[in-house]
């Protein structure tokens, strides 16, 4: 009987030219999506190589004007930004903080569209107050990027309601059902190969056209073999997921229309309804410290600190007596008094961050505890730390940079409170910023998603083993 059902609904969908359409849309729309999300890579490098070009072309310049200072030659530059001193050298020439795009990055633009890729920390600035926010697009914002996440999640799902609504219902519906009850078979086993087989061509079609796509984009699959291994079963979990929904409606027997109708609830309830309410269930339950309250104690902090800026140098230069060797009073200029009051302004203000960051971190770990309702989410989450775009990977980018920038005006305060000046000589010892990538189990949640395939499967098993052919002919 299965090699029957294999060879009649072969024919079938050759007939109906369900597999050719099927092919030029999946050609089609992971090809523009690819291609899309490549084009937003390349655009993210081409930001990243201009900004390192621009700090190599001003590091000649500096390093230029230290040789004409060093030979006591006159220079024709505002005073404060000639670069022996070393608060000039870490203001106006910072280094490029940047998160390089990792290999997959074009498989879904995540959180890619909401924060900068780099950032060139200086000394005289906040770095608890780093948020790397961009201006960005409210248009694009709402309806999000065409990319290859956006095709799984949303797309697919819908070509597959529409190439498995009506397995049953069509056959009742013509009248074909009742010569199907007289058959040695089960109604329910009978769908599960029918699903099973068209489950396995669109399988087929989609390997065949994500391989077909990354070898005309220039991607080596093989190159890649596990990652895009991974693309691939996270992919077809997500479809068995949809398959398995559509075994259930079938078998309750309604008409194509209501069938039909049933799935677009479910796609609507799992893909839109599920991820917008849990983030406001998140927003709600964990509300987010007011940042316009963080900035005006920040400012309020700041006056007051003004105010008693050469006691608190005072203390900061007996605290630490390694940067008070060659210290005198008339050399005690505006940094001496800023860097030193910056200090305690970061100490007066890190129990408001840590709330934030604390607040911020509870909402998402509550977040993470409730995202298997919808397995849209969770392959979403999968797909931007395959690409390195996730929540977790900007978080992960700001720690770095705020530990980088601590670290780059921590390597000017010698200069500074010794009064040493800045030299030639120095230039090879600035700190250099290295983004260190982190792994994450992006594949973990496949196994998961054919756990609940393989559960839906049961209850219609359930379902269909207490309903008896006749009731399935005569109900409507």
């Amino acid at each position: 009987m299965f090699s029957y059902n294999f060879k009649y609904e072969l024919k079938l969908l050759l007939r109906s030219r369900w597999i050719q359409l099927l092919s030029i849309i999946l050609l089609l729309l992971f090809g523009f999506s690819t291609f899309n999300g490549l084009q937003k890579v390349e655009k993210r490098k081409k930001d990243i190589r201009a900004a390192y070009v621009e700090v190599q072309e001003n590091d000649e310049k500096m390093l230029k004007l230290l040789d004409s200072v060093e030979r006591g030659m006159e220079v024709s530059v505002p005073r404060w930004t000639i670069p022996t001193s070393p608060m000039a050298v870490g203001n106006y020439h910072p280094r490029v903080a940047a998160m390089e795009p990792q290999s997959m990055a074009f498989i879904a633009t995540g959180q890619a569209d909401l924060f900068t890729h780099y950032v060139k920390p200086k000394v005289s600035g906040n770095d608890f107050a780093m948020n790397f926010a961009e201006m960005t697009s409210p248009v694009q914002l709402l309806f999000g990027s065409f990319d290859l996440a956006f095709v799984i999640i949303y797309l697919l799902p819908l070509l597959i309601i529409a190439f498995s609504y009506d397995i049953l219902s069509a056959e009742r519906e013509s009248g074909s059902l009742r010569l199907l009850a007289a058959q040695p078979i089960k109604i329910h086993t009978w769908v599960l190969q029918k699903l099973g087989l068209r489950f396995f061509w669109l399988t087929l079609l989609v390997v065949c056209s994500l391989t077909l796509v990354f070898l005309v984009t220039g991607l080596n699959p093989l190159g890649q073999l596990g990652v895009f291994f991974g693309l691939l079963l996270l992919t077809l979990g997500y479809m068995l997921f949809w398959f398995s929904l559509a075994f259930l409606v079938n078998l309750g027997v309604g008409n194509s229309a209501r069938n039909a109708v049933m799935l677009l609830g479910l796609w609507v309830a799992f893909v839109l309804l599920a991820p917008s309410l849990l983030n406001q269930m998140g927003n709600t339950l964990y509300p987010m410290p007011s940042r316009t309250l963080m900035i005006n104690e920040m400012r309020n902090l700041k006056a007051e600190v003004t105010e008693r800026q050469d006691e608190i140098l005072d203390n900061f230069l007996r605290d630490h007596p390694e940067y008070a060797i060659n210290d005198t009073t008339q050399f005690r200029g505006f940094y001496h008094r800023y860097m030193a009051s910056q200090r305690l302004i970061k100490e007066e203000l890190s129990p408001i961050v840590d709330a934030y960051e604390a607040q911020l971190k509870e909402r998402q770990d509550w977040v993470d505890q409730f995202k298997w309702i919808s397995p849209a989410v969770i392959v979403q989450e999968s797909l931007n730390q395959m690409a390195g775009t996730s929540t977790q990977d900007y978080e992960n980018f700001r720690k770095q940079v705020v530990r980088f920038a601590v670290g780059w005006r921590e390597h000017f305060m010698p200069f500074l409170y010794n009064n040493k000046n800045f030299t030639q000589e120095d230039y090879p010892q600035l700190p250099k910023f290295q983004y260190e990538t982190k792994a994450y189990a992006s594949f973990a949640t496949v196994p998961i998603l054919f756990l609940i395939s393989v559960g839906l499967f049961t209850i219609g098993f359930l379902f269909s083993g207490k309903t008896k052919k006749g009731e399935l002919l005569t109900s409507s």
